[in-house]
């Protein structure tokens, strides 16, 4: 059996979803109307298993899709068992899946604080900042970083650990308020962040890690055209030397609370109004 990966699992299920929604039907009572193994409608709803496309078409026809829904979830599936996936960057549905569902999450940033982090008035000057946002969308983009935060207030939360480069922390978003509160926010989180000093090498782009109890890894980039997962076992390894290299550059958990303490109120000299403004 093909191994499940990231978007095959948010494929089925959205499948699983469509059939809720669109048919009522539970698993078992659909695979008796399609003549199907139950087993089989488990398998695909949890991405485990490859549905041919008459098993699509089957399945989509019976939740009462068109044939222009079939054709595009079609086009989309082709790709789901790759080990290399390209979405446009507004999706975020995988992603999401993936880092609800991940028992360890491990990022690197350079260029923002990390997403889990983020309060809601620095994500919404970060969209500002890029321009590349419809301003009619900021407020739903902002509350959906901000609902994706729930994993980190569960009991069974991943365990996570953000290492953030030092430039970010003074690279300055919207105003002082708005950066006394981020800064505060990763002090109290400072337990899970490692500081990577400014003088270090920048060793790559922003990217993260997930890791699964019952899946394969996955290496997650984002840029402002696409988002990037890679299940490739090279691909994981090398993410994992580049954390092993991040480790030896990065400040000790307390060196990197000393050091984000530095940023906490009052502001730094630095760090004021005539610096530069990212909102």
């Amino acid at each position: 059996m093909t191994p499940s990966t990231a978007y095959s699992r948010d494929l089925g299920d959205e499948l699983r979803r469509l059939r809720e929604t669109c048919t009522g039907l539970k698993s078992n009572e659909l695979a008796k109307k399609l003549g199907w193994d139950p087993s089989k409608i488990s398998t695909i709803e949890h991405g485990k298993a490859r549905a041919s496309e008459i098993d699509l078409i089957q399945y989509l026809s019976m939740c009462g899709k068109d044939i222009d829904f079939v054709n595009d979830f079609k086009r989309r599936y082709q790709y789901a068992f790759d080990e290399y996936v390209v979405q446009v960057s507004g999706n975020l549905r995988t992603m999401a899946m993936a880092e609800a569902t991940a028992t360890t999450i491990t990022s690197y940033d350079q260029l923002a604080m990390p997403g889990l982090l983020q309060s809601p008035e620095y994500a919404d000057g970060i969209y500002r900042m890029t321009g590349l946002v419809a301003e009619e969308r900021i407020p739903n983009l902002v509350q959906y970083r901000t609902e994706r935060q729930a994993v980190l207030r569960r009991h069974n939360r991943p365990t996570c650990l953000f290492f953030i480069h030092e430039n970010v922390l003074e690279l300055q978003v919207g105003n002082h308020e708005i950066m006394e509160d981020q800064y505060a926010r990763l002090l109290f989180n400072s337990h899970t962040i490692r500081i990577v000093p400014k003088d270090a090498p920048i060793v790559s782009s922003s990217f993260v890690l997930w890791e699964f109890a019952k899946a394969r890894s996955l290496v997650f980039s984002e840029t402002v055209h696409a988002n990037v997962f890679v299940e490739d076992p090279g691909a994981i390894a090398r993410t994992r030397l580049i954390f092993d290299r991040l480790d030896e550059h990065a400040l000790s958990a307390e060196q990197s609370r000393s050091k984000l303490a530095e940023y906490v109120s009052p502001p730094r000299e630095d760090v004021d109004d005539s610096g530069p403004h990212l909102a």
